[in-house]
């Protein structure tokens, strides 16, 4: 469409000034963790490493983990491979679980299990073993999600495996299954077309009867060009996609290059940039910063690297900048962001990213203020590790990273998300780097859950554990 245009350099910048994007008041209280309770899912759970990677823990499934009614579920492969979802009451210690009817395939961490609600039948909706490939769908009878309590616990609850959505064939190349509920209770899930650096992001809808393809949204051509040299092919790598209390529906992301060619080594990775899209009609339009539509779902005209008003933090493919990092809404539906990488501090060429981002790599927390502006600050803690982190954010806009290793790290909404402080190291856990967390739960009862597996070597299986902080009440 338009000319690539930059919105960082007027837009970001790298500290936020005290109470500019939040909306707390001085009553309200800064951000705290007590832990509550740590859970056993599962004793012997599958365990392989695999790009840099658990299959049960790789922080972009959406969701993991979820609270729907009272009860909280979890999905994971056991070490006979049997994909499981359990169950609990809230606050008990104790999970039921069943099996669904499916054997992971491969020993390939992104074949994740994703969960979703479709709240206008109640059903829940497993997507899993997929990288580029088929996949596995599982959905359960209408209304085990409304009657728990009344409904038992068991398999027959759960139709048969399907490689379709309930007969709508996607793609032959399908991976990063992403459940997202409306605000007018259907179910959209969210995925990739094709395979990394030459891919395309599209949306199917459930509306309690059928699932309809909306299409691809997003362009893999163009052409980008660093200081290095060119590509032409690409993929928009999501950070996240969620509707905020208001109906509209976010997503932070950043490019990955086909070509090598634009960094300025090999051992690196071509993520540049991170950009940002919106949708105020349920994913069929989206739009800039600016508010300029960019990208129709299922047309002609989709969201490109050549679009203008996309960047909001300008950043070259030579600092390993990571993908499919981390995104919430506050109170208020402001967008807020984690992303991570190499600062230039550091270095301006990175030459190994996992070594490098190890070494030297550092989070950054972005977000949109009150005034519309977008603020960056470093979280002044070392990654020691190449995976991701999570972001949450708790009922007065205080916001949590969950760290690699399961530390978590904090910032007040009073002090526009300056004063980051670690709340948790992580001590005792022995967690071996990505978590995944209950992004659903923190507004039912102000507790945040975090799924996690501990270390193994090689494929030894390993205890899988959600491990409860309760946030300020």
């Amino acid at each position: 469409m338009k000319r690539r245009t930059l919105l960082a350099t007027a837009l970001l910048s790298s500290v936020a000034a005290p109470g500019i994007a939040g909306t707390a008041r001085a009553a309200d209280p800064g951000p705290s963790v007590t832990q509550t309770g740590n859970t056993t899912l599962d004793a012997q759970a599958i365990f392989f490493v695999s790009y840099d990677g658990l299959v049960n823990n790789n922080s972009f499934q959406k969701n993991g983990l979820l609270t729907y009614k009272g009860y909280q579920y979890a999905v994971w492969y056991t070490a006979d491979r049997n994909a499981v979802v359990g169950r609990r009451v809230l606050g008990s210690g104790t999970w039921s679980t069943v099996k669904v009817g499916h054997t992971l395939r491969y020993n390939d961490s992104h074949n994740v299990i994703s969960m979703g609600v479709s709240k206008v039948d109640g059903r829940l909706h497993l997507n899993m073993d997929s990288h580029s490939d088929g996949f596995t769908y599982v959905k359960s009878v209408a209304g085990l999600m409304d009657n728990p309590a009344g409904l038992s616990w068991t398999t027959s609850r759960f139709g048969a495996p399907q490689s379709t959505l309930d007969g709508l064939a996607l793609t032959s190349q399908f991976t990063y299954p992403q459940f997202i509920s409306t605000p007018d209770g259907k179910l959209q899930l969210s995925y990739r077309v094709a395979v990394s650096g030459n891919g395309r992001n599209a949306l199917a809808e459930y509306d309690g009867t059928s699932w309809t393809g909306l299409g691809e949204w997003t362009s893999s051509t163009g052409t980008y060009t660093s200081e290095h040299g060119s590509s032409t092919v690409r993929n928009m790598y999501l950070h996240g996609i969620d509707y905020d209390r208001n109906g509209r529906l976010h997503s932070f992301f950043t490019w990955r290059e086909q070509n090598g060619a634009v960094m300025c080594n090999g051992g690196g990775i071509t993520n540049h940039d991170t950009g940002y899209v919106y949708s105020d009609d349920r994913g069929r339009t989206w739009r800039n910063n600016a508010g300029t539509v960019v990208g129709t779902t299922g047309g002609s005209d989709k969201v490109a690297v050549t679009d203008g008003g996309l960047v909001i933090d300008a950043i070259n493919p030579d600092h390993s900048l990571m993908n499919q990092e981390s995104q919430f809404t506050d109170s208020a539906g402001r967008p807020h962001a984690i992303i991570s990488y190499v600062p230039g501090r550091f270095g301006q060429c990175t030459t190994n990213y996992v070594a490098d981002r190890t070494a030297n790599g550092r989070a950054f927390h972005v977000r949109k203020t009150a005034t519309g502006t977008w603020r960056k600050t470093e979280i002044p803690v070392a990654l020691n590790s190449s995976q991701r982190t999570k972001l949450v954010l708790d009922k007065y806009d205080n916001a949590y990273a969950i760290l690699p290793f399961g530390r978590i790290v904090a910032a007040s909404a009073a002090s526009g998300h300056t004063d980051w402080t670690t709340l948790f190291d992580g001590s005792g856990l022995n967690a071996f780097g990505e978590v995944v967390v209950d992004e659903t739960r923190i507004a039912q009862d102000g507790v945040l859950s975090v799924l996690y597996q501990v270390k193994s070597s090689g494929t030894t299986p390993s205890a899988l554990h959600v491990v409860d902080f309760k946030l300020p009440a």
